[in-house]
């Protein structure tokens, strides 16, 4: 028996990568003639719309399949949807699109929360800018390309309503989301590792990239007070031209230099005492007083730099900011100029789940029971 050839290119990957029940759906409808069908897309929770991903997709299967797909998008690009609401409606041949509902989900979902992510972080702390450094935490190119995406569109839906968002990213390959053509980013404590010396490192950064500002990291030896303080006297220059940036990394199990539970406190009560008597769950009292780059840590920092005669050197945090982080900081006032995070990245992946129903068959409405909510109002949706 000779076997068939499989199909090329997209097509392979399409009846490689979809669920079988899906292939089987389609040669099915093959085989009894083709009908006209619309897909409801949604998610059932509420999220900022990212489908661009999806669409540029399914226009490359269009392509691949000489057909024609029409697809309505009933909340534009960066804008809030609810939770059960349709993000857009999808129609075209059966055939062609019943076997493309996994991956086109699968484009969809995840973007659509981590931008609601990123547009929230970006609102909690409308003063601050964000760069984007997910990639680290990305399982391959096609989630970073989805994740640095979905920082963009939700950066730009908080910058429309005054946050100054996300400046960037830190890698070359997707810094077109963010405008640019060059991920930012200075030193990672592999290179303090390899200088021996924080001082040593900066003084290695400058010397081969010296146009550029010096951001430079003081946790790697647990001495971050003296090392910034050590940092700014040596590049007294750029401190006082403000293109000096320490950067504040201390990982979860330790306090950073002369901090306690203790002195945490006392820092608090200095500048933001009603930050510790608004605190609602253990989670909130840690990013205020506890271990790593808390509330406290960044104040305690702030304090020192500008006692020194530094009040030009910035303060750029990084190390678990995900939306909850930030609104404690923001209740806290913390003097913070940049956050690196990646933690847009929706820690609760289920919630990206995003589903799709078909809601009409050759023009006839027809929806699973209980899914009513779906079917079209006419006139709401517009082709993308």
């Amino acid at each position: 028996m000779t076997r068939a050839a499989p199909p090329a290119g997209i097509e392979r990957d399409i009846a490689a990568r979809t669920d079988s029940y899906f292939n089987r759906t389609r040669e099915i409808a093959r085989h009894f003639g083709d009908a006209r069908v619309t897909y409801a897309l949604f998610l059932r929770r509420p999220v900022i719309s990212a489908p661009r991903l999806m669409v540029e997709w399914l226009r490359e299967v269009e392509r691949a399949r000489e057909t024609r797909f029409e697809i309505e998008l009933l909340r534009a690009e960066g804008t809030w949807v609810g939770a059960g609401e349709p993000i857009a409606y999808l129609s075209g041949s059966f055939v062609a699109l019943a076997d493309l509902e996994t991956l086109f989900l699968q484009k969809l979902g995840p973007p659509c929360v981590a931008a609601h992510n990123a547009y929230q972080m970006s609102l909690a702390l409308p003063e601050v800018g964000f760069l984007a450094m997910e990639a680290r935490h990305c399982a391959g190119a096609e989630m970073q390309e989805m994740m640095a995406y979905a920082a963009a569109i939700g950066s730009a839906a908080a910058k429309r309503e005054g946050a100054r968002g996300f400046i960037g990213n830190a890698n070359d390959g997707t810094a077109h989301w963010f405008g640019t053509t060059r991920g930012l980013g200075t030193m990672p404590h592999a290179l303090i590792g390899y200088a021996g010396s924080t001082l040593r490192a900066a003084e290695m950064f400058r010397a081969t990239y010296p146009q550029e500002k010096l951001t430079v990291l003081v946790d790697y030896f647990g001495r971050e007070i003296t090392d910034a303080l050590e940092i700014c006297r040596h590049f007294a220059d750029l401190a006082a031209r403000g293109d000096l940036t320490i950067r504040l990394d201390t990982h979860g199990g330790r306090f950073i230099e002369g901090l306690g539970p203790g002195e945490s406190y006392a820092v608090l009560e200095r500048h933001a005492p009603g930050a510790i008597r608004r605190y609602r769950s253990d989670a909130e009292l840690r990013s205020l007083i506890g271990t790593g780059v808390s509330a406290a840590a960044v104040w305690r920092l702030r304090e020192a730099l500008d006692e020194a005669g530094f009040p030009r050197v910035a303060i750029v945090v990084s190390s678990g900011f995900t939306v909850e982080k930030c609104r404690v900081m923001a209740d806290a006032k913390a003097p913070i100029d940049l956050i690196g995070t990646g933690s847009f990245i929706p820690d609760a992946w289920s919630e990206t789940y995003a589903t799709a129903d078909v809601i009409e068959y050759d023009g006839v409405p027809r929806v699973k029971l209980g899914r009513e909510f779906l079917l079209r109002r006419h006139g709401a949706a517009k082709d993308f």
